[in-house]
Formats: C-alpha cells, structure tokens, sequence
C-alpha cells in the first residue's frame, strides 16, 4: 500500500526546508533502501519502525545467521507542492498544475508558518489564521469547479449527485469535503473526483529553534488547534532547521542532539507516524533470514488483506495466518519460542490483523 504525502503552503513557511531535510534523509539511507528520487519534487523515505531492529537481532540469532537479515521498511512518499497563492485555482502561481500534484496524495501536511523572523520575508504571508485560510480557501475554489463540472453531466447517478449537492453547500460555508457527513454509498461515488479538501490534512507547525522543545510544542499545538478550529490531534510541530541539520548526523548523533533539545523524536518521524493516523494505517512485519520487513495496510484489515499486500496471488491461495503479537515474540526471542509456549497463533481469513503482528502465511500451491 501507498502512503504519499504532499507538502503544501505559502511561500517561504519552510516547505523546502523541511522537503531538503528529507531528501538528506533518503540519501544517507540509500545504501539500505534502494530508493531514488522520482522527481526533482518528489523522495521516498523509510517509515521509523525500532521494532524492525530488534527483530532482525531475534531473526539473526534464531536462525543461526553470521550477520544480520536486509531490514527493509515501509517507506513514504513525500511530495513537495510549490507554487500554491492566493488565486492558484484561478492559475496564479502555475495553481493549476501543482493543485493537480495534490489530487494524486493520499494526505496533506500543510506547513504553517509559526515564527517570527525578520530575515525571512512573508511572501504572500499575513499570520497564522490567515495563511491556513488562504490555502484552503484556494483547494476549496478548485473543488468547486471539480463539483461544477460533475453536476453538468445529464447522465449523473443518483447517489453522486446527491453527494455533490451536499458537498457544495458545505463547501460554500467553508467546510472541507473530508468533514462532511455522507453515507457510504455517496463517499464512494464521488472517489472519481478526486477532490482536494476529501483528504486526510496534517497541519505542521514550523516554529524556531528557541521554541522547539517538549513543553513548548504542547502550547503550540493547544495554541493553534484554537486559532484555527482544528483538533489537536491534526498537528505536528517541527523546526525545519532543526530537520535539516539532523538529517546530516548520524544515527547516534541525533538522538544526542534531540536530547539536548528535550525532543523524544524528530519532527519527520513525528509527521509520519501523523500521517499514518490520520489515514488509518498500521504495519505489520514478516521476518525470516531472506529479509526483516515491514507492510502497510489499513486498520481494521484482515489476515487475507493483509497477505495481499505482499502478493496479490496470496489472496486466492491463502490458508492460515501463523500470527504472533511483536510484545511476545519479543519476550520469547524469535517464533519457535513462542510456539512452544503457544504464544503463536493459527488464525483464519477473518482474522483483524494488529499493529505490530509478526505473522507467517501458509499459502497453497
């Protein structure tokens, strides 16, 4: 499964910055994830999974192994959306071409300007609450038109048009598709439209070095989740600058600095493990000498779901899940251990697969 994320704002709130930050942390992981920038505004990176470690130390140890497996990660598209004005669904600030950018993300992480710096101008920027409001104002315009255009067709389902009246008249009082109360039926009508406000949103802080520490990012959030009516549970606080000069340290350099900080983590893993949240998806991991590794899939998922994120052809051919929780797999050392003291479990194609499942399929020929 896909996870991408595009990265959206004004001018000059700290979007590239955040955006190099992550192209440094692509590349220094190159060698480990074979992954390569698709565009010059496109990076993928490894999703933060300490569980992928240690289980490559179980699997290291429980087979015998001189080094440890290849640990592969779930990884993350990051997608850097320049160019978003006031007017970009009117064209301004070649609008058009980077709002069609944003139709193909799974998830907005709309960078906010949360500092005061003289030496930074405020290209096209007012303040906090307006700056949000200028770029939704911008996606809601440009779904407007996407909603126009459908309602012009005579040969209109039921249930789409219906969807689309509704959505217009939230939209016109401000509202975000994404919020909007619709059945089931009629959310899954208008998926071929592609609007930009029917997707998940992040909204990320960017605040100076002075104020990026535990304490502080909790007034932030409290602070901004007021100003601009969203819940709390919709932000991230980052220091771009901070991103980027973490993203040239090593591994234990980091986390030395991030302590010095009083940050538990850094501000990318944080946006990940957001953007997961807010798309509903969890990880769970296969281990064995070939390789350690991680997969996404939705919450609530099952067993045969998740075989399918592996190889389609698992789907047809699936038997059993052999499915051990990460804690006891831990606690046991590897899945013989957990066998033996029946900790690992045969579960069928109905089986909710949880964050965290080590699991083993049997699959037929």
């Amino acid at each position: 499964m896909n996870l991408s994320v595009g990265i959206v704002g004004l001018p000059n709130v700290g979007k590239s910055t955040l955006f190099n930050a992550l192209l440094k942390k692509q590349q220094a992981l190159a060698a480990n994830y074979p992954f390569a920038t698709i565009e010059p505004n496109v990076g993928i990176v490894p999703v933060p999974d300490n569980r992928l470690i240690e289980l490559a130390e179980l699997t290291k140890n429980e087979e015998k192994m001189s080094e440890l497996p290849p640990i592969k990660a779930a990884t993350v598209e990051f997608v850097d959306i320049a160019g978003l004005v006031k007017g970009a669904a009117e064209g301004a600030g070649l609008g058009n071409k980077f709002l069609s950018h944003i139709r193909e993300v799974s998830v907005i992480a709309h960078v906010v300007r949360a500092f005061e710096d003289s030496d930074v101008l405020r290209e096209g920027s007012v303040g906090p609450k307006e700056d949000y409001q200028t770029i939704q104002t911008e996606l809601i315009l440009a779904d407007m038109q996407t909603l126009d255009k459908a309602l012009d067709n005579r040969k209109i389902e039921p249930n789409k048009k219906s969807a689309v009246l509704a959505l217009r008249k939230a939209l016109n009082e401000g509202e975000r598709a994404f919020n909007v109360n619709l059945s089931v039926e009629e959310r899954e009508s208008i998926k071929d439209l592609f609007l930009l406000t029917n997707k998940p949103e992040v909204v990320v802080l960017n605040v100076t070095e002075a104020e990026y520490n535990e304490n502080t990012i909790l007034q932030k959030v409290t602070e901004y989740a007021g100003l601009l009516d969203i819940p709390e549970d919709h932000f991230v606080v980052i220091c771009a600058k901070i991103e980027a000069e973490l993203a040239g340290l090593e591994a234990d350099e980091q986390q030395a600095y991030l302590a010095e900080l009083g940050v538990g983590s850094s501000g990318l893993e944080r946006l990940i493990k957001k953007a997961y949240e807010r798309l509903g998806l969890i990880s769970f991991l296969t281990a064995g000498a070939k390789e350690v590794r991680a997969w996404t899939m939705r919450k609530g998922g099952n067993a045969v779901e998740a075989s399918g994120e592996i190889h389609t052809d698992f789907m047809k051919k699936f038997i059993k899940a052999e499915v051990v929780g990460f804690a006891d797999y831990f606690e046991h050392t590897g899945r013989k251990k957990a066998r033996e003291v029946g900790k690992a479990r045969l579960e069928g194609k109905d089986y909710i697969v949880q964050d965290g499942d080590v699991i083993e399929f049997k699959i037929g020929s």
